[in-house]
């Protein structure tokens, strides 16, 4: 178990896109002998598509966002009532409110989504995301499974939320302040520990001009140092590439 943990945690600290990180989240899962996977995120605002990463079937998937379904998705609807990890499925009976709830149950089930584990993801008092292991029929080995490793399973889901959250956040930020490449490329070089006059000498501009954009850099991300600014940047998998040239003479 160790072994696979550590395995998951450095491969999330690499990935790139949506694709990457349900690779790693499915490998993992794999290796548990947990047949699906699904993370479900909202967004900020109730009209948008929530962020759903998984190994559902992709036919189950594109239909389920596509008819709202998390607006009445028993398991999420339990998800909203509780922080704590539960199961589902025959000898775990979800409460099931209305015809809509047990249709989409049923047509869930249609698609081999039959069992689970879900794994509420709470940000002090409010949910933020789900993470849920599947199965397509009852298997001793699966409901021992989770019940064996069921924090380590729930640990895997909050750090497989940090990652991905901080991802599209740092995207987000970046996006929205609009970062000039100039600004850009002396942080890049501020995160490795290049100084003011340092980032002049390689990128042949005078200290001052590098001073300011530094200063335009951290007003836009809205930080209070360089430091600051530089970590921020360097969480990111944004990175513009730069060119490693050794640094000119300066008198």
């Amino acid at each position: 178990m160790h072994r696979i943990f550590q395995s998951f945690i450095d491969r999330l600290l690499t990935a790139d896109d949506l694709e990457e990180f349900s690779k790693v989240m499915a490998d993992a899962a794999s290796a548990l002998d947990l047949s699906y996977f699904a993370y479900l995120a909202p967004q900020s605002s109730i009209n948008d598509t929530p962020r759903l990463i998984s190994t559902y079937p992709s036919r189950w998937t594109a239909h389920y966002l596509r008819c709202r379904y998390q607006s009445i998705d028993p398991v999420i609807r339990q998800v909203l009532q509780t922080p704590e990890p539960f199961h589902w499925g025959v000898d775990f009976p979800l409460r099931v409110a209305s015809t809509a709830e047990r249709q989409l149950l049923e047509e869930a089930a249609y698609f081999g989504i039959r069992f689970g584990f879900t794994v509420p993801i709470y940000d002090g008092e409010d949910p933020v995301a789900a993470l849920t292991f599947a199965a397509d029929q009852k298997r001793s080995q699966f409901d021992k499974f989770v019940d064996t490793h069921a924090r380590a399973l729930q640990l895997l889901a909050m750090y497989f939320h940090a990652h991905v959250s901080r991802k599209f956040a740092n995207e987000r930020i970046f996006a929205a302040t609009r970062l000039s490449p100039r600004e850009v490329e002396c942080l890049e070089w501020a995160s490795q520990g290049k100084s003011a006059w340092e980032i002049g000498c390689i990128l042949g501009i005078s200290r001052n001009t590098v001073t300011s954009y530094l200063e335009n850099a951290k007003e836009k991300l809205g930080v209070r140092t360089v430091v600051q600014a530089a970590m921020l940047l360097a969480t990111t998998n944004k990175k513009s590439k730069i060119r490693t040239s050794s640094p000119r003479n300066c008198r």
